[in-house]
C-alpha cells in the first residue's frame, strides 16, 4: 500500500512503485515523489538513508539509476526534468516512523478534512500511538490518525538546525574546523550550491 503523503496523485503512486525498488536496492528510502506540471514538467524525488545523512553524490547516483528505469518503463508522457534531493532540514514527514523519529520537534500538520473545526495543527511532535500521530498543542495533546493527514513537515527552528548539524558532524559529513561557523550561519548547513 502506497501512503498518499509519499505519493499523492495516481501518477505519483505509479512512479513510487517503479522508483521504490531501485532506491531500496541502493540502500536508500523514498521520502516523497511529486510530478509537478507547469510550463515544464518536473519529477521531484526526495530520498534519504534509513538513518539520515544523504549526500549530493548519493542523489546523483539515484538520479542516474531512476532515469534508466524510467526510460524503460516510460510512465510520463511529457518531456520532464528529474530532480533528486535530500529531504532538507525542514523536511516533509511522510511516513509514520518520521513522526516517531522527530518526536520533540515542532511540526506543521494539515488534515484532509476538518478535525474539531480545523485542518491545520502546529505544535511539538509527541510520538506515535498505534496509527495516530500525537502533537502537543496549546490546549493539550491531540492524536491525529495518520490516514487523516494531507501534509506534514518539520518547522525550521534553531533547535532542529543544531541537532541536524550535530548529526552531520557525528557522521563525518562536517569536519571539526568549520562546525562552529556553520552553526552561526542563517539556517543553512550546506557550504555549496
Amino acid at each position: 500500500m502506497t501512503n498518499d503523503l509519499i505519493a499523492k496523485a495516481a501518477i505519483d503512486q505509479r512512479l513510487a512503485e517503479i522508483i521504490t525498488p531501485v532506491i531500496e536496492d541502493m540502500g536508500f528510502e523514498l521520502v516523497r515523489v511529486r510530478l509537478m506540471s507547469g510550463k515544464s514538467t518536473t519529477l521531484q524525488v526526495m530520498a534519504d538513508r534509513p538513518d539520515g545523512g544523504i549526500e549530493v553524490d548519493d542523489c546523483a547516483q539515484i538520479s542516474t539509476a531512476i532515469g534508466a528505469v524510467l526510460d524503460v518503463e516510460d510512465p510520463i508522457l511529457d518531456e520532464y526534468a528529474l530532480e533528486v534531493s535530500s529531504p532538507g532540514i525542514d523536511r516533509p514527514l511522510t511516513r509514520l516512523k518520521d513522526f516517531e523519529a522527530f518526536e520533540g520537534y515542532e511540526a506543521k500538520i494539515e488534515t484532509a478534512d476538518m478535525i474539531d473545526g480545523r485542518r491545520r495543527f502546529k505544535g511539538e511532535l509527541a510520538g506515535v500511538e498505534g496509527d495516530e500521530v500525537l502533537i502537543n498543542l496549546d490546549e493539550g495533546t491531540v492524536g491525529l490518525k495518520f490516514d487523516w493527514l494531507s501534509d506534514a513537515k518539520l518547522v525550521l527552528t534553531d533547535e532542529l538546525i543544531t541537532e541536524m548539524l550535530r548529526q552531520r558532524k557525528a557522521s563525518g559529513a562536517i569536519d571539526e574546523d568549520n562546525f562552529d561557523e556553520l552553526q552561526t550561519e542563517d539556517g543553512s548547513d550546506e557550504g555549496e550550491d
